[in-house]
């Protein structure tokens, strides 16, 4: 028996304040597709059931081409059924319109679907039941057990968290979570592990890697794989320009050290120490840059390159400082050339690195 464990698809999203408009709905329309490719999926590989642990819908109100998208997904692939738990982001939400005999659905009470000697539960957690919901979950020990939950791992009980300490010795081969928008898996107890498959795509340079679901498959055990299946990944990632001696030849350093995929999203940070007016650096770079994948954004965290020298005379607190540390006996000529760079940054109000 194979199953999908999905979650966080938030249709609907809003990313115009982290792309463009042109990218931003480019990357609505890719974050649909993506989740129609993957029910296509779950039908050409004989997968029984797409567990969503929550946040299909990025708000309990959705537009309504987003629902009419997802609800015509559930009904045209009826081979497929869809298990969706709600989360915080569309726990007000609900289904309207003709029933669907392969949408099935959870509630604020523990809610059970089986499959042969899988039994599949899960819950929405709420202010009244998320303490209380721990100990009323009851699991056949003989059967294969898996629980949707949507939260943020915690040590405690509460709204939108999930206790696993609490979770321990219930019988449960397999906790899908939902909430997290990293893929992580780690063992709950002796028996079974718990996993967040993170979101289908990335919708933001806050949400880097691979993106995908988990592909659950059931026979004497239960083996779980991450399958990546985004659209597109998202980059992030730095690039020396160390000694460079201009915005081009800046860019032509950052070709040569970055692995470009025409298909993915850059955020480069170009980084290092450099002697030229970096003004408008990261613009001129990132459009030199612009041709060699969908979107890339150019960040310029670099560093003035100091003529430690040029102090040495000058009649300042700056040049005392200089000459001070010259005279030090105690450092090593690298210490003193760290102890100046650092020194004159600060003096100079910058930033610097320990």
């Amino acid at each position: 028996m194979k199953l999908i464990h999905a979650a966080d698809i938030h249709l609907g999203s809003k990313m115009d304040s982290r792309f463009p408009a042109e990218i931003a709905a480019k990357r609505k329309e890719e974050l649909r597709n993506t989740f129609l490719r993957m029910a296509d999926y779950a039908a050409a590989n004989g997968v029984a059931a797409v567990l969503l642990a929550g946040d299909v819908f990025d708000s309990d109100m959705p537009f309504k081409k987003d629902k009419d998208f997802f609800y015509s997904v559930v009904k045209n692939h009826p081979a497929v059924d869809f298990l969706y738990l709600r989360g915080n982001h569309d726990c007000g939400g609900g289904y309207e319109g003709e029933p669907l005999p392969n949408l099935k659905t959870f509630a604020n009470t523990w809610t059970f679907y089986t499959y042969g000697k899988v039994v599949i539960g899960g819950i929405e957690t709420d202010g009244e039941n998320a303490s209380s919901l721990y100990s009323t979950l009851a699991l056949d020990k003989d059967a294969c057990n898996i629980v949707l939950l949507h939260g943020q791992i915690a040590d405690n009980t509460g709204k939108d968290k999930v206790c696993l300490k609490k979770l321990r010795g219930r019988n449960i081969d397999y906790l899908a979570l939902g909430h997290v928008h990293k893929p992580q898996a780690g063992r709950r107890d002796e028996r079974g592990e718990y996993a967040y498959c993170g979101c289908l795509e990335g919708r933001g340079f806050d949400e880097p890697g691979q993106h995908g679901f988990m592909l659950l498959e059931i026979g004497d055990t239960l083996t779980r794989t991450f399958v990546p299946f985004a659209e597109r990944e998202i980059v992030e990632t730095d690039a020396d320009i160390t000694g460079k001696a201009d915005a081009y030849a800046a860019g032509v350093a950052v070709r040569r050290e970055v692995a470009f995929d025409r298909r993915n999203l850059y955020r480069v940070n170009l980084v290092g120490e450099v002697a030229f007016d970096t003004e408008s650096m990261a613009a001129d770079v990132q459009k030199y840059l612009s041709n060699e994948c969908f979107y890339i954004i150019v960040k310029d965290r670099t560093r003035r390159a100091l003529d430690i020298a040029a102090y040495e005379k000058d009649v300042s607190l700056k040049g005392e400082f200089v000459r001070a540390v010259y005279a030090a006996g105690d450092c090593t000529e690298e210490e003193k050339q760290q102890i100046l760079r650092c020194g004159l940054r600060a003096l100079r109000g910058e930033e610097f690195d320990l």
